[in-house]
This record gives C-alpha cells, sequence and structure tokens, in this order.
C-alpha cells in the first residue's frame, strides 16, 4: 500500500539552489567558475563578530535562550533602529529568530488563515509565494515592471480586484534592487491600514542602497509586520540570525509559534551579532564594493546585449529582460555558465509567468570577479 504524502510539500524549488549545485561541481573538476548566482555577500562575517564567537564558545554555555532572544540582542536592534531611522520598535516588540526565513513562517502563521489572500510582487522572492502555498494560504501575484519601478502601489492592488488580507513588500527587493520612496511607502500603508490589509515588509537588504536609504514599513503602520536579518548589510548569512518587529496584539501568538516550532534562535549567532553593530566600518567598506560592483556592471553589461536592466537602487542585483536572446532563461543560464563560467539565476524562480525572458545577476562577489564576468559575457555575446 503507498503511504500518503502531504501536497503542501509540492511547492517549486528554488532554483537558484539548482544552478550552485551545478556551478559548485563544474567547479570542483577544476572548472573556472565566476558565481553571479547566489545572493549572498562574499565576505565572512566581521572580524568583531568572529571574535564575539570565539569568546562565547569558551566562556558562555550555549544553552537555549529565550524564545524571542536574548534581551540583549533585543535592547540592541532597538538601538539600531533609533540610531539608523530616528526612532522605532520598544526591545519588547523586537523578536530574534532563525534567520528572515523564520520569521516570514511566523508572520504567516501568526497573521493568516488557510485560504486567506496575500498579495506580492512579481518578480519578487519566491519563498513569499511558496511558504503561503505551502500553508494554505493563497498568493495573489502584482505583476509589476519598468512603468511602477518594479514595485506595488495602490492602483496596482485595485487592478487584483480580488480581497485581500495581506500585503508583502521588499525594499529593496530581490530580484531588481527596486525601492520605494517614503511617499510611495506612506501610500501603501495608508491604503492597507484603510482596508484590513495586514502589511508586511521585508527589509532584509535594508543598509545595501545606492542613493537615498531604505525606509522602514514601521514608521508608516505600528500594525506591519517587520523583518530583518543579519545575513546581507550584516554578512552573516549562514548564521542564520534574523528578527522581527511584532505588532503588540501579536506577540503572544508569535511567541507560542515559535516556542513550538524554534524553541530559541542560535545562542552562538546570538552573542556574536551583539558585535556586529560596532563593526561599521568593514560592512559599509563592502558596501562601497557593491557600488563599484553595480557601476561596472552598468557599463558593461549592456556592451554583452544586457541592455533592459531593473532599477538596482539597493541590494545587490541586476535584473536583466534577456527576451531578445531568448525565450528560455533557464537553457540560457545552462548555456551561458557551460560556455562562459558565469553562473547566473534564471528569472522562473522570481516570476512564473515572464521569468522565462529574465535572468539575474548577482554582484555580490569580488570586483575582480564582476570584471572577469563582463569580458567573457561581452566575448561570448559577439
Amino acid at each position: 500500500m503507498t503511504l500518503k504524502s502531504s501536497r503542501r510539500g509540492g511547492v517549486p524549488p528554488f532554483i537558484v539552489m539548482d544552478v550552485l549545485r551545478e556551478a559548485n561541481a563544474r567547479a570542483a573538476r577544476g572548472e573556472s567558475v565566476l558565481h553571479l548566482e547566489v545572493g549572498q555577500p562574499s565576505t565572512p562575517a566581521p572580524r568583531g563578530v568572529i571574535a564575539a564567537a570565539r569568546r562565547a564558545l569558551t566562556e558562555d554555555r550555549l544553552g537555549y535562550t529565550e524564545a524571542f532572544g536574548l534581551p540583549a540582542l533585543r535592547e540592541r536592534i532597538a538601538r539600531h533602529y533609533r540610531e539608523s531611522y530616528g526612532g522605532g520598535p520598544p526591545a519588547s516588540r523586537i523578536v530574534a529568530c532563525t534567520g528572515s526565513s523564520s520569521g516570514f513562517v511566523l508572520a504567516f502563521l501568526a497573521a493568516f488563515d488557510p485560504g486567506d489572500r496575500v498579495a506580492l510582487a512579481v518578480p519578487g522572492y519566491p519563498a513569499y509565494r511558496n511558504v503561503l502555498s505551502a500553508l494554505g494560504i493563497e498568493p495573489v501575484l502584482l505583476e509589476v515592471g519598468p512603468e511602477t519601478h518594479f514595485q506595488p502601489s495602490p492602483e496596482v492592488l485595485d487592478r487584483a480586484q480580488v480581497r485581500l488580507d495581506g500585503l508583502i513588500v521588499a525594499s529593496p527587493a530581490n530580484p531588481t534592487g527596486a525601492m520605494i520612496g517614503r511617499e510611495g511607502l506612506g501610500r501603501l500603508a495608508q491604503y492597507c491600514r484603510a482596508r484590513g490589509i495586514r502589511l508586511i515588509s521585508d527589509e532584509i537588504y535594508h543598509g545595501i542602497a545606492y542613493g537615498a536609504a531604505a525606509e522602514t514599513a514601521f514608521a508608516f503602520d505600528p500594525e506591519a509586520i517587520v523583518v530583518n536579518s543579519f545575513s546581507k548589510y550584516f554578512s552573516m548569512t549562514g548564521w542564520r540570525l534574523g528578527w522581527m518587529v511584532v505588532p503588540e496584539s501579536l506577540l503572544r501568538a508569535v511567541e507560542c509559534l515559535t516556542q513550538n516550532l524554534y524553541i530559541s534562535p542560535p545562542t552562538l549567532s546570538q552573542l556574536a551579532a551583539l558585535a556586529v553593530f560596532d563593526c561599521r566600518g568593514e560592512l559599509d567598506a563592502n558596501v562601497a564594493r557593491y557600488a563599484e560592483n553595480r557601476r561596472l556592471l552598468l557599463a558593461e553589461l549592456p556592451k554583452a546585449g544586457f541592455d533592459k536592466l531593473a532599477p538596482a537602487d539597493g541590494a545587490f542585483y541586476l535584473y536583466a529582460d534577456v527576451g531578445a536572446m531568448t525565450n528560455d532563461s533557464a537553457e540560457f543560464c545552462r548555456r551561458m555558465l557551460a560556455e562562459t563560467g558565469v553562473a547566473a539565476t534564471p528569472g522562473a524562480d522570481f516570476d512564473p509567468v515572464r521569468g522565462h525572458r529574465f535572468v539575474r545577476f548577482s554582484f555580490a562577489g569580488a570586483t575582480a570577479d564582476m570584471a572577469e564576468a563582463a569580458r567573457r559575457l561581452i566575448a561570448w555575446r559577439r
């Protein structure tokens, strides 16, 4: 007799991880591979973080913390809001979590029921819609493009013509790097509050911007759920630590959920992260390198035919329309990796409707790698 399996596990794969596996296999065979596929800093955690981790390994018991995390870390994150945004939530509303990924799971479980509808922009981070689907929540895909700066707006939401229970926004966004300005975020927050739509703001790329700084949704709606991470700006990807800003009305629900699902965030990572806020020099040097990589690729990729690019206001991605070159971006990326050694992510990860004609390049690596990737792609396309 065949045993039952759950339909919840039938979500699409995260294609970028498949690309990474193939790129790593080629590198293991001795082939030259340039990694422009994975969205993570190429730098390790700052030196102060590593030193703090070493101290914790020898001096701390490293047992469970409270479900919401170390009080000292939550207080330090609250101070980070005051320093970076001129104000913010009290420490009591900050929840440390096991990466932003667990933050989204907790947010979705606490705020929505099966059958609820949550809107999100496409192209966008695929795990939003896949986790929502696994939880029985209906993702409502909002197609955005250059005409809306690759971000949702009240007008885009009106066109959905369905009752919505939630909206996920990301600024800067993955894969486009597009940001929502202060006025735009204020309009979205006001629209959502007037219609009883729960706003969830993905702010994991805050700190990585090439013009105006990113705005936090907390400044516009105290009932918004904010999810952030130590992975991107803070360069602690594999430490699996993030945080949430949770409304008072959902705090107990989130606490009960995290107690049962995760018990507590990683203690070693929390103790180490206390030091990261004093490592701004290293972190801002990373952002300066991203800015140089962005400048280089914006100048060079059009020479290879990649001349239709999303704004890249922040984060470390360029999202390229390759419709003039291919109607199958997955095959295009496989061929590009095989023939040039440049790994990039097909757009189907980020947009199940139009992604076949888009490719994402990550410029989080070394500047020399970006220059070499551009040189290879220009030669390939000639």
